[in-house]
């Protein structure tokens, strides 16, 4: 007797490719967990002299969602080393490398007129991984969460990566001082979050809540308060 087919469901995998003459020489992704910032790593979960002043004394890194922003997805870095010469108050930006490929770009200063950077001119890093995803997946390209840069600022931007199978550079703006910056090959850029689309314009409710509604949100926020770990227990469970 035949044996029924079986489907087999493969889980949605993102793919980060390069040209063949580039592989191992240009800087990989890595998933984002995987880099998190020393100053990070260095922090311990309870400050003692704190919780002898408080109810627990938690720092963030208990804190589960700054935690979970800070290790989604993956990090695109800097595929070659790069300088950035920075004069007249960051109004004047030239850029420099040793590669065979284009790493830093100029925008026109029209293309951002009226936006917050002042005259500082937007340029673009280029980046020489192409992304692809499963259909009906995106991703978004933003600044490294919860890690501030004060050498650039780049600017987020959602791709439709299931079906723009082509190289995507990042926008950015030089914000450190006058100077010469030189970022290393390695460097992070960005994170790359993958997710699935949904219909934007989903309904909203917009009202009072109900007595029920206020007793969980009082009844979650007091064991919060209390360090009992309610979100890692309760909130992530099944994840």
């Amino acid at each position: 007797m035949l044996k029924p087919f079986q489907w087999t469901l493969l889980a949605p995998k993102i793919d980060f490719l390069c040209d063949p003459a580039d592989f191992g020489v240009i800087a990989e992704p890595v998933a984002a967990k995987t880099v998190l910032p020393s100053w990070f790593r260095r922090l311990q979960a309870f400050d003692k002299a704190e919780q002898a002043a408080t109810n627990n004394g938690l720092t963030i890194k208990r804190c589960m969602p700054f935690l979970d922003a800070m290790t989604t997805g993956w990090v695109l870095p800097l595929a070659a080393d790069v300088r950035l010469d920075i004069r007249d108050e960051g109004r004047t930006v030239d850029a420099g490398w040793e590669f065979d490929k284009v790493m830093v770009s100029p925008h026109g200063m029209y293309q951002v007129k009226g936006y917050d950077f002042g005259e500082r001119p937007p340029m673009k890093f280029h980046n020489y991984w192409t992304i692809r995803t499963p259909p009906g997946w995106s991703c978004l390209f933003t600044p490294l969460l919860n890690r501030p840069n004060p050498s650039f600022e780049i600017l987020s931007g959602v791709v439709d990566t299931d079906t723009y199978y082509s190289l995507i550079n990042f926008p950015f703006v030089a914000t450190a001082a006058d100077g010469l910056l030189e970022l290393p090959k390695g460097t992070p850029l960005v994170q790359v979050i993958p997710f699935r689309r949904k219909d934007p314009a989903i309904p909203a409710s917009i009202r009072p809540e109900t007595a029920r509604e206020s007793e969980d949100r009082k009844r979650i926020l007091r064991s919060t308060q209390s360090g009992e770990g309610w979100y890692r227990r309760f909130a992530r469970a099944g994840r």
